[in-house]
């Protein structure tokens, strides 16, 4: 039974260990990529345009990508070793919601690639800069239920 228990501990231990390597990948890449977006807004030759079409795209599908599926499946992994304890917290399920709306953005965030790989982008870098916070507010609320467990 003991070892059972240790192995339990051990695995949670290391599934919460990639689970947090695979949000810090995530956060950079939705950190950056609608940076790229501000800096290809003001681009003005042909040049930057498909430089920052390829590097884009390859943030997006090397990095955004994976770190999101990684994150979400080691979180469900971590929330199925205590489900009885995270599906009544309340914190857990502002945190879900967060999620969900970070998943929400991520996708915005391939739309607008398109937007830019298609030559049809109709956007400011202004916009750019605002849409760039978003993530940083989900960031916040995030780590804030996550460590503080408000409720």
């Amino acid at each position: 039974m003991n070892v059972i228990k240790e192995f339990l501990i051990n695995a949670q231990s290391w599934i919460t260990a990639f689970h947090i390597i695979a949000v810090v990948c995530w956060f950079a890449a939705l950190f950056y990529l609608p940076r790229l977006f501000v800096y290809h807004a003001m681009s003005e030759d042909d040049i930057s345009n498909e430089r920052f079409k390829v590097m884009e795209r390859k943030l997006y599908r090397g990095i955004a990508n994976p770190s999101m599926i990684a994150t979400v499946v080691l979180g469900v992994a971590l929330a199925s070793i205590y489900p009885d304890y995270f599906l009544h917290a309340a914190w857990f399920h502002v945190k879900i919601a967060l999620v969900i709306l970070l998943i929400i953005y991520h996708h915005a965030c391939l739309y607008l690639l398109k937007q830019f790989r298609d030559d049809n982008n109709t956007r400011g870098h202004v916009f750019y800069r605002w849409f760039n916070e978003v993530p940083v507010l989900m960031l916040i609320g995030i780590v804030i239920m996550v460590v503080v467990r408000p409720f």
